[in-house]
């Protein structure tokens, strides 16, 4: 058997989405800039991906800019807006537990003339207001806090976040990328001024992503070239992969319900059956205000790379902590930002379940887990120290 639980990774394509994107690989080919009957046919179905995206996130079509990635739209935003407002102040605020994007970004801007503060978290990965408050300064022009978090799945207070900054006349980005399809996403409600989106999270095309830019907010370009996405970012309008992204967000908050609920139901049977089944585990993240496809365990005294390994052996996909950081065998930052010991956070795996899972599968996977988590303990020292300890009690 093999079994997928890696959905926070990547999404398989809904195959609906494929067929709508089909024509503009062949027939309908033409370039959306170009001024005749071909280029006319492309850029209406590129409008139409547009309303599609905005529709589903609550924004007007023009507040959104179609880009290659979640990566680069997270690049745009936290490069563009800190640079559009280096005359204000050079000071950005992000969390300790963001996607490498933005902390990579916020390195990037420390390395280039601007301050960065990491907004610490607490045990269950959700940051703290208080320190917010504190860490604002006169010269703070940007505060980058995602929705909810692609490792441990909490989900953060983004409205109080948007109440504190604009208070200050301080600009909010939110990294939505984990959250479109799993938790409704109002963006007028939200109150944010920058979301990056990406269609891969919710079955849709990889390669083709999206920034909210609220109406008149301006940041500086990312990629400079043409006069697409209204002279805001270069490059050929990649008319398929946008189809795509405009369709399957589409299908993914229509049926966003029935899929929580179902894979809700998944994830919970999952927890229930590990953590009364195998010893010595930690469930990470907040036990409630979390995404419902995401279970993130602890194992103590053995190594998660061991246990991914064994996993895909016997035929289970899961990660040891987001995809963009895989081969490193460094710790997970989001765990040790909740205070997780160094240790155990290497004993760590993230499991995140999707709609074309089964309960058949849940059950092959817990009963793998379990002979794996044995084979690795028995071999290990620490293990076996602790064993000893529980027998002369």
């Amino acid at each position: 058997m093999r079994v997928y639980l890696d959905h926070a990774a990547t999404t398989p394509l809904d195959e609906e989405v494929l067929q709508k994107m089909m024509p503009y690989f062949t027939e309908k080919f033409g370039n959306t800039h170009s001024q005749h009957s071909y280029g006319k046919e492309t850029a209406i179905a590129v409008d139409k991906a547009r309303k599609q995206v905005a529709d589903a996130l609550n924004c007007s079509p023009n507040e959104i800019y179609f880009t290659g990635s979640g990566t680069e739209s997270d690049n745009w935003a936290i490069k563009g807006a800190a640079f559009a407002r280096r005359d204000k102040g050079k000071h950005i605020i992000v969390s300790a537990i963001e996607h490498h994007a933005i902390i990579n970004s916020a390195k990037w801007l420390s390395n280039n003339g601007f301050d960065v503060t990491y907004l610490p978290v607490d045990k269950y990965g959700v940051i703290k207001l208080d320190e917010l408050k504190k860490a604002i300064r006169p010269d703070t022009v940007l505060v980058s806090v995602m929705l909810a978090n692609n490792e441990v799945g909490t989900i953060e207070p983004i409205k109080e976040v948007v109440e504190i900054c604009h208070a200050k006349g301080i600009l909010v980005h939110s990294d939505c990328v984990q959250a479109v399809g799993a938790v409704e996403i109002d963006l007028k409600d939200l109150g944010v001024d920058l979301a990056s989106v990406s269609a891969h999270k919710f079955y849709g095309p990889k390669g083709v992503g999206a920034l909210y830019i609220k109406n008149g907010i301006k940041i500086d370009k990312l990629i400079v070239g043409g006069g697409q996405e209204r002279m805001q970012r270069g490059g050929t309008t990649n008319t398929p992969a946008i189809v795509g992204m405009g369709e399957a967000i589409e299908k993914a908050v229509r049926e966003m319900q029935k899929n929580n609920a179902y894979i809700k139901e998944l994830r919970d049977y999952f927890v229930k059956r590990v953590t009364e089944e195998i010893h010595y585990v930690t469930y990470n993240g907040h036990p409630t205000d979390r995404l419902p496809s995401n279970a993130n365990f602890s194992f103590e005294f053995i190594e998660g790379e061991g246990i991914l390994m064994l996993l895909d052996l016997g035929g289970v996909a899961v990660s040891s902590g987001s995809a963009c950081s895989s081969g490193t065998l460094d710790p997970s930052h989001v765990l040790l930002a909740m205070g997780v010991d160094i240790v155990l956070a290497h004993g760590s795996l993230r499991f995140s379940f999707g709609k074309h899972n089964t309960k058949e599968e849940i059950d092959y996977t817990v009963d793998l887990l379990k002979k794996t988590v044995e084979r690795l303990r028995k071999m290990s020292p620490l293990f076996t120290l602790k064993e000893g300890e529980i027998k002369n009690v």
